[in-house]
């Protein structure tokens, strides 16, 4: 069997969903997800010449082939990752379609029938659609409460995540009452594991880019903690985002002033590129420390582990290197019995997939869900015996490869203009 052509296809929904199909010359096809980036389908494209002509069964030395072919733009990290990362996710579902195999089988099989899911709430009511350069957005698709929704979230053109919101404004304010409003209604839907955004702007906003925090600032966003718990109980777990945003002492103080809720972890509370600075965060409270989205690979985990900085690590599996480093990254983690909550915005595709990973690895915690914000999320793909996530888990596929195909009728009502649809 050989490759014969590789091809993307990109939705716009709340992010770019980067869909990738890998061809060969016995009619079987596979299909992958990629991380969005600036650049990623040109990326695919200047890849695809190094697979034409291979035995796509041969998935960890193509994955290898990539990634030191492209070693002068980052073997490393990079975005040239979240591309391989797609691509060999496709090759994954081709060999399992093959071999009449699901990926989890593939990966050393199943600890468990259903993956349980966490529900990213954003900032409470907030709808979040960005760009590849996380720069708000309004898409086609989006209905007119969903833009005043995004009006409050972020200004359109401006980065929001990490020291990048601009200049704070008393409009743009999520309030306790809001955010336990949210964390009940997601609850009844069945969720068992919550996640919100804490670095919004609240009333004591003084400066976005210096990474530090007032003591009021500080309070007002335990009071945001304060009302998830009071709304959801103790049988829920919750878990706050900071995206990267602040020096390690006042991280230290927000981590210190959270303890009392019993947080399933506080994520990404300093800049992800100075283990010693997260791992000062760790050591200081009782409040469990995660990150991981912005690392690539085993190596990219590697310090960390060994440091023991974090408590929870987050790969994100369209992004960090694929479904078998998934594994890598989860067996070098479980060595430090630091549990995996795998990172995921994707669309249907890259959580399923992400799920066979989180099927077949015994340090699992939760899996990500980013899409409740997008009215067609449960809709992309076809072969799903009712919605994907269903009271809060996802049912493994155990048909061969991904276990599921893509909506194509529907990803070409939604794609993205100016990009080419296989």
């Amino acid at each position: 069997m050989k490759i014969t052509d590789v091809r993307t296809a990109v939705v716009e929904a709340n992010y770019d969903w980067t869909f990738v199909r890998v061809y060969t010359d016995r009619d079987i096809v596979g299909l992958g997800e990629s991380f969005l980036a600036p650049g990623l389908t040109a990326i695919i494209r200047d890849l695809k010449p190094l697979l034409v002509g291979e035995d796509p069964r041969n998935v960890d030395r193509l994955w290898s082939k990539m990634r030191w072919a492209a070693s002068a733009a980052g073997s490393l990290a990079g975005v040239v990752h979240n591309a391989m990362s797609g691509i060999e996710a496709a090759l994954w579902d081709i060999t399992g379609r093959y071999y009449n195999a699901p990926i989890h089988q593939m990966l050393g099989g199943k600890y468990r029938d259903q993956v349980r899911i966490y529900a990213d709430c954003h900032a409470g009511e907030a709808l979040e659609a960005l760009t590849p350069l996380m720069i708000a957005r309004r898409p086609s698709w989006m209905t007119e409460e969903g833009e005043e929704a995004l009006s409050v979230t972020a200004e359109i053109n401006h980065p929001v995540h990490g020291r990048a919101y601009g200049k704070p404004s008393a409009d743009e304010v999520f309030t306790p009452e809001m955010y336990a409003r949210r964390a009940k209604e997601v609850a009844e839907m069945g969720f068992t594991a919550l996640k919100f955004d804490l670095d919004v702007p609240n009333p004591y906003t003084l400066d976005t880019y210096s990474g530090t925090l007032t003591h009021a600032e500080v309070r007002y966003m335990a009071s945001l903690v304060e009302a998830v718990r009071g709304a959801v109980g103790d049988p829920v777990d919750i878990a706050f985002d900071c995206h990267w945003r602040y020096n390690v002492s006042d991280a230290q103080r927000l981590a210190h002033e959270l303890e009392p809720y019993g947080l399933l972890w506080l994520e990404d509370p300093v800049p992800p590129e100075n283990v010693e600075a997260m791992r000062r965060v760790t050591r200081s409270t009782k409040t469990p420390i995660s990150s991981g989205e912005n690392y690539y690979m085993r190596f990219g985990f590697r310090e960390a582990l060994e440091r023991e900085a974090l408590n929870v690590i987050a790969p994100d599996l369209q992004k960090t290197g694929g479904l078998l480093e998934g594994r890598k990254i989860a067996d070098m983690a479980d060595a430090h019995y630091v549990a995996v909550a795998p990172h995921c915005i994707a669309s249907p595709v890259g959580t399923i997939a992400s799920a066979h990973v989180a099927a077949a690895i015994p340090n699992f915690l939760a899996l990500e869900w980013h899409g409740m914000s997008v009215p067609f999320w449960n809709d992309m793909v076809t072969g799903v015996d009712g919605p994907v996530i269903r009271d809060g888990y996802v049912s493994v596929p155990d048909a061969p490869g991904l276990g599921v195909e893509l909506n194509e009728e529907l990803a070409r009502r939604y794609a993205k203009a100016g990009e080419p649809f296989f």
